[in-house]
């Protein structure tokens, strides 16, 4: 049986541990706040782009006139983004991530394509570096402040290897942020780009300057790079919320244990007194003898 001492010292240590976590949580909702409100921001404009993009691929042909829409005749190779975070502690976040970008993986390879992975993100590279996985990229800091400079870059890169053949689809996996409590892995195709789609009753015709095919070619890399931007601030307020969450849970279950331990002490320390009272009364009873 544990001493008095030694379930005093984990009484401590819970404390300690529940002082960290409290600590955590705080940090992760000042971070929540500001990365929602980016987020936020953007997606009016992203939401609008995709608007816009929509209305002006309305009618196009997959030809060959607009590159980036057009869908190879046979698919061979895929390139997978999955983003991850850099730090753990947001309790399956990682993890749920992770394993959709493995089902993928795992479904295409038995379709027999070639699936190369760029991994954004500390965990989800260790995670597939340590099973030895085809990585093309490996990326860290995309989340920790989401900018249009890093899904610039990104964007660039998946779009030179595209057009140049090297991928024939280009896919995104990310964190849907839907509430504080859920947070989705999703799966998109980046490219070739589906423009979503307007109802006829929105229909509008333009008349266009430069020329139609000069506009939608000029636009359709920024709609690359703003639905990797988009991907990026989802994630990260996912992260945040997540790792919020976690250390809440984490900091009622050291309440919980520290009241458990507490009664455990206390139950110890009256046997402890009851036995030394005993003791006595023992002691005095022999002596009357």
């Amino acid at each position: 049986m544990a001493t008095l001492r030694d379930i005093k010292r984990k009484i401590e240590a819970v404390k300690k541990t529940s002082q960290i976590t409290k600590a955590m949580n705080m940090v992760a909702a000042a971070k929540l706040r500001g990365a929602q409100e980016n987020m936020e921001r953007f997606r009016n404009y992203a939401e609008k782009f995709r608007e816009v993009i929509g209305r002006l691929a309305a009618g196009v042909e997959p030809d060959g006139t607009f590159q980036l829409m057009t869908p190879r005749e046979e698919v061979k190779k895929i390139e997978l983004v999955l983003l991850t975070a850099d730090r753990g502690l947001c309790g399956s976040f990682n993890n749920n991530l992770i394993v959709t970008a493995e089902r993928f993986i795992t479904q295409k390879r038995r379709d027999g394509l070639e699936v190369t992975l760029t991994a954004a993100g500390r965990k989800g590279r260790d995670y597939f570096r340590r099973r030895r996985y085809a990585m093309r990229a490996e990326l860290t800091g995309l989340l920790n402040k989401p900018n249009y400079d890093d899904a610039y870059r990104l964007g660039r890169e998946l779009i030179d290897l595209f057009l140049d053949g090297d991928v024939d689809e280009v896919y995104v996996i990310y964190s849907h942020f839907r509430s504080m409590v859920k947070q989705e892995p999703r799966l998109i195709r980046l490219l070739p780009i589906v423009p979503e789609t307007q109802a006829e009753s929105e229909a509008r015709e333009y008349l266009f300057e430069p020329s139609h095919q000069e506009l939608l070619n000029d636009l359709l890399p920024n709609y690359v790079y703003n639905q990797l931007l988009d991907c990026f601030y989802l994630t990260a307020v996912s992260e945040h919320a997540a790792r919020m969450t976690a250390m809440e849970n984490a900091t009622n279950n050291c309440k919980d244990m520290v009241r458990s331990l507490t009664l455990t002490y206390n139950k110890a320390r009256q046997a402890s007194i009851t036995k030394e009272l005993m003791d006595i009364v023992g002691g005095a009873e022999a002596l009357k003898k």
